[in-house]
């Protein structure tokens, strides 16, 4: 029977080739992330599976107390500011900083999900018996068809099932998810 830890390691093992994928597409657009208003870290980003949220409270457990507990602080503080449904405005219109922005770091880097790590540079998706789905990168970006090739998610994604899918059966996981970094926290705030 395998594991959880075993399922860190291929979500790990996952994690190092789509970063090595990622800084070779912005090589070839000669793009650098550097804090831009459109980054991931103060973007509204939802995270869907069951692997990547064991794993980053897996890393966040490895925090001192008093680290996480001012993570915790600001976890809430974003899902009061987000989610006050007693306002009228647009939430993913807002810029509010991942709770895991330290000084303008993340501070479980290692940790975070997939698009965090994925975001920033023109990208595509291949669908069987679709048009590819494509999107444009972000608004710092000055990407030119001509110097690159968008970076192509496709087997990302299908790796990630694979990883998800033999995460859910080990762990008796079911049932979709939908949530925040800071939701994800919250759920373990004591």
């Amino acid at each position: 029977m395998t594991h959880t830890p075993d399922f860190f390691q291929q979500l790990a093992a996952l994690f190092q080739d789509m970063d090595r994928a990622w800084n070779e597409t912005a090589r070839q657009y000669d793009f650098e992330c550097t804090g831009c208003e459109d980054n991931c870290c103060l973007s509204l980003f939802f995270h869907h599976t069951h692997i990547e949220k064991a794993y980053l409270v897996h890393g966040f457990n490895g925090l001192d107390t008093a680290e996480k507990n001012e993570i915790l602080a600001r976890a809430r503080a974003y899902c009061d500011e987000t989610f006050d449904l007693d306002r009228d405005t647009d939430a993913s219109s807002k810029k509010i900083p991942c709770p895991l922005l330290v000084d303008g770091r993340c501070r479980l880097y290692l940790y975070r999900p997939m698009i965090c790590r994925m975001h920033g540079l023109p990208h595509e998706i291949q669908r069987p018996g679709f048009p590819a789905v494509t999107g444009p990168g972000c608004h710092a970006g000055r990407f030119d068809e001509k110097n690159g090739r968008p970076f192509d998610r496709t087997p990302f994604y299908r790796q990630m099932a694979e990883i998800e899918m033999g995460f859910r059966i080990q762990t008796n996981q079911s049932g979709k998810i939908k949530q925040t970094i800071a939701q994800i926290l919250m759920e373990i705030s004591p």
